[in-house]
């Protein structure tokens, strides 16, 4: 990695609030396993039931988790923003996505391969712990949005 991507990803990256504060050995660990993508307004960063194989770090743009219960229209449960993640299916035992995630307009995001972030996991088990607490996190928050919009479209 030469000298101006290393800026970009130390400021984008590390620097990303969901990473933010982790060793910074860990970082290093899972740096190779990261790419930069960008999805146009209403492209599919995953969709619900295909394999894991990537956390997601919103850097810039809005996306829509939404879920599609067969023959109706899709409910969208939470929208995230820069700073927040998609895709935390990865550390769970099936390994497959749980709901679509749609970008709602052009999205700058860093991918994390899946594998890479296993082994540093598996490799620095303190991180690993404050990693899987963050994302506990963010299924616990998920979870409640989700309750929200289904009382909200039974009871409303």
């Amino acid at each position: 990695m030469n000298g101006a991507a290393q800026a970009t990803w130390d400021e984008e990256v590390a620097g990303h609030p969901f990473l933010r504060g982790l060793n910074p050995d860990f970082l290093r660990r899972i740096r190779d396993g990261t790419t930069p993508r960008t999805y146009a307004t209403d492209e599919f960063l995953l969709h619900e039931g295909e394999p894991a194989r990537h956390l997601f770090l919103i850097l810039s743009g809005k996306v829509a988790l939404e879920l599609a219960p067969g023959d109706r229209p899709s409910l969208t449960i939470e929208t995230v923003g820069a700073g927040q993640v998609v895709g935390w299916s990865w550390c769970i035992d099936s390994q497959r996505y749980e709901h679509d995630a749609r970008a709602l307009k052009p999205t700058r995001a860093v991918a994390i391969d899946a594998p890479t972030l296993r082994a540093a996991c598996e490799e620095d088990p303190v991180s690993g712990y404050a990693l899987v607490g963050r994302l506990l996190t963010v299924v616990a928050d998920r979870l409640a949005n989700t309750r929200l919009q289904l009382l909200n479209s039974h009871c409303g």
